[in-house]
């Protein structure tokens, strides 16, 4: 089935999705953090990490990651992760129509997920994953989880 938009009106309803800023999670644990007093924290701050070198051994190149908020002095990096771009595995939907594209699509978010997890933590920081849901429904249990990493470190 063919595109209802054209090019050029897809390309300007994609430009307006924002991955930063969403109300229904970054701002609510802004607040969340706030409301709980805790300092120290940056928004989508650069993490730059050496990457695993191939199994050639050549010089690892560089890898950077922007988590949603940061700890830099406890080293602890937390991701809200939406539900539907991040497949949940409680609240993911399954687009039918090019089914093919987004199946791709959203399991190279995991892959990338899983990979971002395994370089942090081989970096010595702490990853927190709050789900979406978890956070419209939950926050001072976030906030919890979110204390707990931060005392470990």
């Amino acid at each position: 089935m063919a595109d209802v938009f054209s090019a050029k009106q897809r390309s300007r309803v994609m430009q307006a999705v924002r991955s930063r800023g969403n109300r229904t999670a970054e701002v609510a644990f802004a607040k969340g953090l706030r409301a709980s007093g805790l300092k120290g924290w940056r928004r989508h701050l650069r993490v730059r990490l050496p990457s695993s070198s191939d199994s050639a051994g050549t010089k690892a190149l560089e890898f950077s990651t922007y988590p949603d908020f940061v700890f830099p002095k406890q080293r602890v990096a937390v991701f809200l992760d939406g539900c539907f771009w991040h497949s949940c595995p409680w609240h993911r939907t399954r687009p039918r129509h090019r089914a093919g594209f987004w199946r791709k699509k959203l399991s190279r978010n995991v892959a990338r997920d899983r990979e971002t997890n395994q370089l942090l933590r081989k970096s010595g920081w702490t990853v927190v994953r709050i789900w979406e849901h978890r956070l419209q429904n939950d926050l001072p249990g976030c906030m919890a989880v979110l204390l707990d990493a931060l005392n470990r470190n």
